[in-house]
């Protein structure tokens, strides 16, 4: 692999545990009852979700034979970040519902 595209892969990898972390911390910081009241998964299963996705990325790399793993590990810190975080945010202000 050419010393650019290592560099690029690199990049990538860590930007995925970054963003892994950052749904770990968020989740860790909201109230267990938001999730039931948002019609979600609870606490512990999202904790689990995240934690697991960020130690995956962390286990695995974009380039090579792990890739599946590690854009799985992804997709599930992304599920939370774009459909859960949002709606625990509604629940927490006291946004209406439709």
């Amino acid at each position: 692999m050419p010393l650019l595209a290592y560099y690029i892969v690199r990049v990538i990898d860590w930007a995925g545990v970054l963003v892994g972390l950052v749904a770990f911390v968020h989740a860790v910081m909201q109230r267990s009852d938001a999730y039931t009241a948002a019609d979600r998964l609870t606490k512990p299963a999202w904790l689990a979700i995240t934690a697991g996705s960020t130690a995956a990325m962390l286990l695995f790399q974009f380039y090579g034979a792990g890739m599946i793993f590690w854009l799985a590990a992804l997709v599930a810190s992304l599920v939370y970040l774009v459909d859960v975080r949002p709606k625990l945010i509604e629940v927490q202000r006291g946004g209406s519902s439709w």
